[in-house]
C-alpha cells in the first residue's frame, strides 16, 4: 500500500512541476493606448495604461529606442519613449508587462514623409546615451603629454621624498645603536 501511495504522490508533483503557472493578477484587460498611433522615425510616443492593479509597469517595442518604466499616477500607468530613427515602416508590437501579465497593443511606424514635422521639440538624442564619467570627462579631451606636473608640484614631491629619506636614515641609525 505504500509503494501506491509514493506513485500517486509522484504523479501529482510531476503533473503539478510540468503544468505552466497560473497567474492570479488581475490585469482587468488592461487598456493600452499610444500617441500618436503612427509615428514617424525619430518621434516621441507617450503611453497611457489603464486597468493596471500593480505598482510597477512596463512596455517595450522594437520600435522603440529603450524599453518604458511606466509611471503610475492614480491607476493610470503613463510614459513617454522615441521610436529608433532606423525603424522600418510598418507595423510592431507594444508589450505592457504590468503585475506579471503581458498584453499587447500595435503601433504603425509611417515614413518621414507622412508624419507631422515636430515644431515645438527641441533636439533630443535617437539612441540611448552612455552616460557617465562624472569629472573625468575633462581628461578625455586633454592632451597628456602636456599637462604634467607644475613647478609647485615638482617642488612639493621632492621635499616630501627627502623628508621621507632622512626619516628613513634616522630610524636605521637608531636601530643600528640599539636604541629604539
Amino acid at each position: 500500500m505504500g509503494s501506491l501511495r509514493l506513485t500517486l504522490c509522484t504523479g501529482v508533483l510531476a503533473v503539478c512541476a510540468l503544468t505552466p503557472p497560473v497567474y492570479a493578477a488581475d490585469t482587468g484587460g488592461a487598456g493600452i493606448s499610444v500617441s500618436p498611433s503612427s509615428p514617424a522615425p525619430g518621434a516621441d510616443v507617450a503611453l497611457r495604461v489603464t486597468g493596471c492593479s500593480a505598482k510597477a509597469a512596463s512596455a517595450a517595442s522594437r520600435a522603440f529606442v529603450a524599453d518604458v518604466r511606466l509611471v503610475d499616477a492614480d491607476g493610470t500607468f503613463t510614459g513617454d519613449t522615441r521610436v529608433r530613427a532606423s525603424a522600418e515602416p510598418g507595423s510592431y508590437d507594444v508589450k505592457v508587462i504590468c503585475a506579471g501579465s503581458v498584453t499587447t497593443a500595435k503601433i504603425t511606424v509611417v515614413p518621414q514623409s507622412q508624419s507631422q514635422p515636430p515644431s515645438h521639440l527641441p533636439a533630443s538624442p535617437v539612441a540611448p546615451v552612455h552616460a557617465g564619467g562624472g569629472g573625468t570627462a575633462h581628461f578625455a579631451t586633454v592632451d597628456v603629454r602636456e599637462a604634467g606636473p607644475g613647478t609647485g608640484q615638482e617642488v612639493t614631491g621632492l621635499v616630501l621624498v627627502g623628508a621621507a629619506v632622512a626619516a628613513v636614515a634616522l630610524l636605521s641609525a637608531r636601530r643600528s645603536r640599539g636604541t629604539d
